[in-house]
């Protein structure tokens, strides 16, 4: 069907997500009721669905939570006032947010504490975005374009500038630059917001570009970052298309074609597969950007609470000398695809 196809690394599940699969997992596994997660765990309809008929139910808001039930906070982010809600209702709490997201919370505290108003570059009503905001609500503001900036009506002393971690660079760059020069004494913090592993995809998806006459994009309409990688290649001229299941393929004129296949950050890779294979290349090429090795550990409570039900059963059966194929100790040789296998 097409000509060239490139298979860019890196591609699909990054370190955030990887561990909050894998800590839904571990509820499912340790946990014989309901579990109730705030928001999608991460932003993949097939993921959701496989969740969805384990057991989880999804929610929006504290008054869904029934009481003393088991709680998963999702990747991306929880207000403190919505978190304190939730810990007043539910009997255990687990709380999966992706480290980066957390390093952009304590930035919003540490810039509202200083008496600084905080530019907040996201997307309206994005899961993140929502969290992030809600950590200081008085002082923070949201901005998604450029022409935002001009409708502020804040001083030009004391302003802080934060984003997203999901944003493309092509989003980000023009607002933070324009910020600069609006406000001369901007703060910011010394690392970038955006996450590596959007940065990483969409340098990736940068340089495969020049070989290519298509990119396709595998991931959900809910994932801010693969919409970034569309956007991204869309910026340079060139086709970009997401899809999220080999029929999505089907309308789109490839034959004969070069063309790339990448995946945002919440995207199965047997779904990336699949595309591969319907696209039935004349030759495949793999096209590896960056080696990722970042690794992100079980939230502590789970972490916690795994520990404690294993000392539990060893109690129970003290002469138990197996060793088992899965624990916290082993949890960097256990992926995510193979915890949603084991569901």
């Amino acid at each position: 069907m097409v000509k060239n196809l490139y298979i860019v690394t890196p591609r699909g599940f990054c370190a955030g997500v990887e561990m909050a699969i894998k800590a839904l997992t571990w509820m499912l596994k340790i946990y014989d009721e309901t579990i109730y997660c705030y928001h999608e765990i991460v932003h993949n309809d097939w993921i959701v669905e496989r969740f969805k008929n384990k057991n989880i139910k999804f929610i929006e808001s504290a008054e869904e939570l029934p009481e003393k039930a088991v709680l998963m906070l999702s990747a991306h982010g929880t207000a403190p006032d919505v978190e304190s809600q939730f810990n007043s209702i539910s009997s255990i709490q687990v709380n999966a947010v992706c480290p980066l997201v957390t390093k952009v919370h304590h930035e919003a505290k540490k810039f509202t504490e200083a008496g600084q108003k905080i530019i907040y570059v996201g997307h309206k009503n994005h899961d993140e975005a929502i969290g992030a905001l809600g950590v200081a609500p008085e002082s923070m503001f949201l901005v998604e374009k450029e022409e935002d900036l001009d409708q502020l009506d804040i001083s030009n002393e004391d302003v802080a500038l934060l984003a997203q971690t999901t944003l493309a660079m092509s989003e980000w760059e023009p607002i933070m630059d324009s910020a600069r020069e609006k406000y001369p004494n901007l703060n910011m913090p010394r690392k970038s917001d955006l996450c590596y592993a959007t940065t990483n995809r969409q340098e990736a998806v940068i340089n495969v570009s020049s070989f290519v006459d298509v990119v396709l994009v595998v991931g959900s309409d809910t994932s801010s970052n693969t919409k970034a990688l569309v956007s991204t290649i869309k910026n340079l001229g060139k086709e970009s298309y997401r899809v999220n299941t080999t029929q999505e393929i089907d309308s789109l004129d490839l034959y004969g074609k070069n063309v790339a296949v990448t995946a945002g950050a919440s995207a199965p890779d047997h779904i990336v597969q699949e595309i591969i294979k319907k696209l039935e290349p004349e030759k495949t090429e793999f096209f590896e950007n960056t080696n990722e090795t970042e690794y992100f550990p079980l939230p502590k409570e789970l972490r916690s609470n795994i520990t404690a039900v294993s000392k539990f059963l060893l109690n129970i059966f003290p002469d138990n000398d197996v060793e088992p194929i899965r624990s916290i100790n082993k949890d960097r040789q256990w992926t995510a695809t193979e915890a949603l296998n084991s569901l």
